[in-house]
């Protein structure tokens, strides 16, 4: 795609007001974007939905210049962008009828956001140690049977950090969906959270940089998190809030609503309660629940037949860090430092001698994980 392809396509969501449903209308009717900065003021005010203001908006064409800017950003940042008409658009987010016109991407390692198996979960800033236990039991519970899912959150305070951490810690990939342009973080404090997000996962937008902080951004990008995902969790939510708003969107795109119940008289349950209580929501107590309502097949419940490896020949280091990982089957090389009381170069060097001879596996977010046969 060339760069004046990819200014077309930035400017027209960059047009004040015309939200993804008018201007995915407009291409309709001008039979593509490139053609829409072609029209007449006039030929464009007979596109239902878009009134002289914005008529006259397009027809100026200054906002080529700002969209202009945001490609030579996004080359520079080597930012990957998904056209809502292109092959490689998100699928689930395509049946979203107000789903972006160009989602902005920085990912590592060129994250598939069309996994087979994607939930979003969110929750109160205000999380609760109930709230955050219940948050990591339940993605560590779906990686040891075996699934991997991403998870998608908000990066915000609370629930949306506490997801994050705990899938960067099961080396499970998860996307952070921001509010504003990926020239920044919010809130700042996320910022290593983000990074090592960026690492092995992705972050996401519908914003382009230098796009001034509102909170009715953020709200806008809760269907984003809702429609990346086959299902949308609620962990902690008081009766009113972004997280249930997220549920009210990922319900209207039809996809699974799931609530954790909690005490009777916790703010921070009331939300979900809710949501249950008005059948908004499945009830979900443990990770087997979500397997359920979802139909994923745990791996672990059909374990392939083992075929047993000749162990090579080990130094001592090798033999403690293949220990240290072989006790739970994965490890996290942070963990496996602080076990083995070795640095991290040293550390590092081992785990790429094991990898190199076959015992190990490299997971996302600098987890080691036994090969298959040991």
């Amino acid at each position: 795609m060339s760069a004046e392809q990819l200014a077309y396509q930035i400017g027209i969501d960059m047009i004040p007001r015309i939200g993804s449903i008018n201007a995915k209308r407009l291409i309709a009717y001008c039979g593509g974007v490139e053609a829409v900065f072609r029209q007449s003021k006039n030929s464009l005010t007979k596109v239902p939905g878009i009134g002289p203001v914005i008529a006259s908006e397009i027809a100026n064409q200054s906002i080529l210049d700002r969209a202009k800017a945001e490609v030579d950003f996004v080359v520079k940042h080597s930012i990957k962008t998904y056209f809502y008409l292109d092959s490689d658009y998100p699928q689930r987010l395509r049946q979203c009828e107000d789903g972006p016109i160009v989602l902005f991407c920085k990912s590592k390692h060129n994250l598939n956001l069309d996994d087979t198996k994607v939930i979003s979960i969110v929750g109160t800033r205000s999380i609760t140690d109930y709230g955050r236990g219940v948050c990591n039991e339940l993605i560590d519970h779906l990686v040891k049977c075996g699934h991997y899912p991403v998870v998608v959150s908000g990066l915000a305070y609370g629930v949306d950090v506490c997801a994050h951490k705990a899938a960067l810690r099961n080396g499970t990939p998860t996307v952070a969906v921001l509010g504003h342009g990926l020239d920044t973080i919010y809130p700042s404090v996320h910022r290593s959270t983000a990074k090592d997000i960026y690492e092995a996962g992705a972050l996401v937008t519908d914003f382009p940089s230098k796009t001034p902080f509102d909170r009715n951004n953020f709200i806008k990008r809760n269907r984003i998190i809702a429609g990346l995902a086959d299902a949308t969790l609620v962990i902690e939510s008081a009766e009113t809030g972004g997280s249930l708003i997220t549920a009210d969107i990922a319900q209207s795109y039809s996809r699974e609503v799931f609530a954790i119940p909690g005490p009777v008289d916790s703010k921070y349950s009331k939300g979900c309660n809710l949501l249950i209580k008005s059948n908004k929501a499945a009830l979900i107590e443990s990770a087997d629940d979500i397997e359920f309502q979802l139909g994923w097949e745990s791996p672990a419940a059909k374990p392939e037949p083992k075929q047993m490896q000749i162990m090579p020949e080990l130094t001592d280091e090798e033999k403690q860090v293949f220990g240290v990982i072989k006790e739970f089957g994965q490890e996290s090389i942070d963990v496996i430092c602080f076990k083995t009381k070795m640095p991290v170069a040293k550390v590092s060097s081992v785990l790429l001698n094991l990898e190199f001879a076959g015992l190990i596996k490299c997971r996302p977010g600098k987890v080691f994980a036994l090969a298959k046969g040991y």
